[in-house]
């Protein structure tokens, strides 16, 4: 069990405990130690390691809360502006001294030493890639493009409808298209889709910049586009760039006939023969919207007490961060959109940030983020912060697992069995709904980057071509035809962090296996679970699958396997 509330930053060995990071004087010393220090032996080793994983933290860390409290409050200037200080000034000057730390390790012979261990070996292989693909004349365009990205939260924070007298959020205006009343749908539709429409040309223009600024950030590395700098940037080190198409065309083949078929049975039940846009999300058989909590203190107090259903120590871990305050989960104006768990790698404990409105949708992404959370927790005790710094697959395992592990205890939030049964189905027809998405998103990511040149049009009429290829074509778009073929648009993960999206994918893949484990031995499964995590990212991918009990494996005839197996659960339900 956790002791609630007393969870303290460590003390500091080598950073001064009251650092305050507010121009580069105040951390260059500690990067002239780093780099200048001599290293005789294996311990002074160990100890300039553990000296540089300090700081990494505490950097980490500083730049997260600068990050957490724009994206709370993106009206405050003075937030975006101490977060864009950290990014142009800091930032910038961190890189080629990272760069020079990196290659003092890479040339220190103590480095055989430890790369026996298995945890170190990785460690090491990602930094010689680091070295392998710094640039200096990289450095400026990297910050160009860090602060330029944060733009996209900026224009979508600003979207907002108003309806029945009140300015609302876009996150609470699409949870309107579940309701039942189609007049209501529609026009809550029209008027997102109106406001969408005033920035898609904005859209295209900060995305131009972005796609000219990563393709430069390529070539200066030897790169023929930045898809092929951004598998080795991102250290994909247990798949290639076919691996990814192989996931796309088994996708297209399993899946997406799957969704079709379910999809077709909603629009019988609507009696329609084609769904409107707006039309989608609505119950098919007339049922309002599940909303299994009101406020965010509701959303919390249940998920703890699932989670100490689940495990006692998960329980504790959300707790912990709420006594610390870690946790902002309601939906307001002028916050960013989205939700995230941001790691704090000083202190251990990682911060929940989401915009809840009431709908079921925001109790899986509490159960997501927790699940990051835990894992956060889990491999708080690490020795050292690159240890912790994760693989997006590794990360996903933990997140996805929890949404489907939760399931069993969401009688928490649904005390109607006829609401716990439409909040499970729903959740394995997302599964089933979400992975053609995530294989679109990738497939059109591919195409962007090595075809850099294209025009907007182009970009457009790519996306609609890889909407009839992933879509099941039982939607009519006819008037809204632009907003069909700008809908990539409201992908955070284009913008902001590219490539970064197929890890969904597979994560899910593995977060399926997890939980067909679980039905048959739920305590075995659990353990196997918070064994991966307590890795992080000290063993190979395929390694951490492994010891979580499931495949790392994303081939046509698994998807195949998986998919037979969600369809029996949905059958049961």
């Amino acid at each position: 069990m956790l002791d609630i509330m007393i969870i303290k930053k460590p003390i500091r060995q080598f950073v001064a405990q009251d650092l305050k990071i507010e121009n580069w004087e105040s951390i260059a010393l500690y990067y002239e130690d780093l780099v200048e220090r001599k290293i005789e032996t294996l311990e002074d080793f160990k100890k300039w390691l553990s000296d540089n994983s300090e700081l990494e933290a505490i950097l980490e860390e500083d730049a997260a809360w600068r990050y957490i409290k724009m994206t709370i409050n993106t009206k405050d200037e003075s937030l975006s502006k101490a977060y864009n200080f950290f990014v142009t000034e800091i930032q910038p000057q961190i890189a080629p001294l990272d760069d020079q730390i990196n290659r003092k390790l890479n040339e220190i012979p103590f480095t055989k030493d430890l790369e026996t261990d298995p945890a170190y070996n990785i460690l090491f292989r990602r930094i010689r890639k680091s070295l392998a693909l710094y640039r200096e004349e990289n450095i400026e365009i990297i910050s160009e493009v860090a602060k330029e990205s944060q733009k996209f939260g900026a224009l979508s924070a600003a979207q907002n409808i108003e309806h029945d007298g009140k300015t609302i959020t876009m996150q609470k205006a699409s949870s309107l298209l579940k309701e039942t009343d189609e007049a209501l749908r529609k026009t809550v539709f029209e008027k997102i889709a109106a406001r969408r429409r005033q920035d898609i040309e904005n859209f295209n223009e900060l995305f131009d910049s972005l796609l000219s600024k990563r393709h430069q950030i390529a070539v200066n590395t030897g790169f023929k586009n930045f898809r092929d700098y951004k598998m080795e940037a991102m250290g994909r080190f247990d798949y290639t760039v076919k691996d990814c198409f192989d996931f796309h065309k088994s996708v297209k083949e399993v899946i997406v006939p799957i969704v079709r078929k379910i999809q077709q049975t909603r629009l019988d039940l609507l009696g329609k023969d084609k769904f409107m846009p707006w039309d989608t999300d609505v119950d098919p058989e007339g049922k309002a919207p599940l909303k299994p909590f009101v406020t965010g203190k509701e959303l919390l107090e249940g998920t703890i007490k699932m989670f100490s259903d689940i495990d006692p120590y998960f329980g504790d871990c959300l707790r912990t961060m709420n006594e610390m305050n870690h946790l902002d989960l309601e939906s307001k104006n002028g916050k960013s959109p989205g939700g995230y768990n941001y790691p704090l790698y000083e202190i251990g404990v990682p911060f929940i940030f989401m915009n809840a409105v009431g709908s079921h949708r925001d109790l899986v992404t509490m159960v997501h983020e927790g699940g990051h959370a835990i894992h956060s927790f889990l491999s708080r005790d690490l020795t050292l912060t690159g240890f912790k710094n994760l693989p997006s697959e590794v990360a996903e395992l933990a997140s996805m697992a929890m949404e489907l592990l939760s399931m069993e205890k969401w009688g928490t939030f649904y005390r109607d069995q006829d609401d716990l049964k439409r909040a499970k189905k729903e959740q394995l027809e997302t599964i089933l709904k979400i992975l053609p998405w995530i294989a679109q998103v990738d497939e059109f990511q591919h195409w962007l980057y090595e075809n850099f040149n294209h025009s907007r049009e182009e970009r457009h009429d790519k996306w609609v071509s890889l909407c009839k290829e992933y879509g099941t074509g039982l939607i009519d778009w006819t008037g809204n035809e632009d907003l069909l073929a700008t809908s990539w648009q409201r992908q955070l993960h284009i913008f902001e962090v590219p490539f970064y999206y197929i890890e969904y994918g597979i994560s899910q893949l593995g977060a399926l296996g997890i939980w067909k484990n679980s039905l048959a031995n739920k305590d075995l499964a659990i353990e196997q679970y918070k064994d991966a995590l307590k890795f992080a990212y000290t063993r190979s991918i395929p390694e951490i699958y492994k010891i979580a009990g499931v495949k790392f494996d994303f081939t046509t005839s698994h998807i195949q396997c998986l998919a037979d197996f969600i369809e029996n659960q949905l059958e049961n339900l």
